[in-house]
């Protein structure tokens, strides 16, 4: 069961249909522990299955969103011989599924570094907002490993093989910017209106057609896997389950009557 307390690693709060998850380990860069990983999978499964919640918002405490995982627990693994204690089976794995299958848009504020897995959780949301200052690495070789967490199929759909080999390979840090240019970030704003931002698009989110969302999500994931018959077929599937949806009758009458539809979620 999920802990809701606010003085743990993750902080959780559901308001006006926004799920807000909050790493909160500022003093270590919101570094991944087993506790940290595992009250974050709790809270990505929580927002999930709470039909209250329409949308969720990803972000972190202090001068980083997530360096990734925390390696003085790791290096005290590996002294004690139980390796990456199988930690991306256990951790990693859910948690980007939990994101990536979420059947509502997520949106990630990036509020400064984010390396390793830290940037494997923020390109495995739906839509990124970050800081100006916030900053991008993929820090995997650098210590000796291969890329998790999804960064190898999110990468490289997100700026194409060649960039992405670049970054995995050589490592180096994408600024904010570079991250704009290169698609991996959907916008990039002061630091000062991050949050404010950030909020507003999924409070925008959250009033929009959730279903429909779910299908776009649906759709591309299918998309960036098969033929264009396939994708086809998908599409027809899913606008069929749409079509007998509330909010598509409703927003349908709405627009013959020119009025702003309101959606439901249902």
């Amino acid at each position: 069961m999920f802990d809701a307390a606010q003085n743990g690693p993750v902080r959780y709060a559901a308001t006006d249909g926004v799920a807000t998850i909050t790493l909160d380990r500022p003093d270590a860069m919101n570094s991944l522990t087993v506790e940290t990983k595992e009250a974050l999978r709790a809270a990505v499964e929580r927002a999930a299955g709470d039909p209250g919640v329409r949308a969720v918002l990803l972000t972190g405490t202090g001068r980083a969103f997530c360096a990734g995982q925390d390696l003085r627990e790791h290096a005290d693994n590996l002294d004690a011989g139980r390796g990456l204690d199988d930690t991306v089976h256990r951790h990693y794995n859910p948690i980007v599924r939990a994101l990536t299958e979420m059947p509502k848009p997520v949106v990630a504020a990036v509020n400064g570094v984010a390396a390793g897995a830290g940037m494997s959780l923020a390109l495995a949301c739906d839509l990124v907002v970050a800081a100006e200052t916030a900053k991008f690495t993929t820090a995997f070789t650098g210590i000796g490993l291969a890329p998790d967490s999804g960064l190898s199929w999110t990468l490289q759909r997100l700026v194409g093989r060649a960039v992405a080999t670049e970054l995995l390979l050589l490592g180096g840090t994408v600024t904010a910017d570079r991250a704009l240019r290169l698609g991996m970030v959907h916008k990039v704003v002061g630091a000062e209106e991050l949050a404010a931002e950030a909020a507003g698009l999924a409070r925008r989110l959250a009033d929009g057609p959730t279903l429909a969302y779910a299908a776009v999500k649906k759709a591309l994931d299918h998309a960036a896997t098969s033929d264009l018959p396939s994708a086809l077929e998908r599409e027809a599937a899913l606008q069929d389950e749409l079509a007998a949806t509330a909010d598509h009758r409703n927003a349908t009458r709405s627009f013959l009557k020119k009025q702003r539809p309101t959606f439901e979620g249902r």
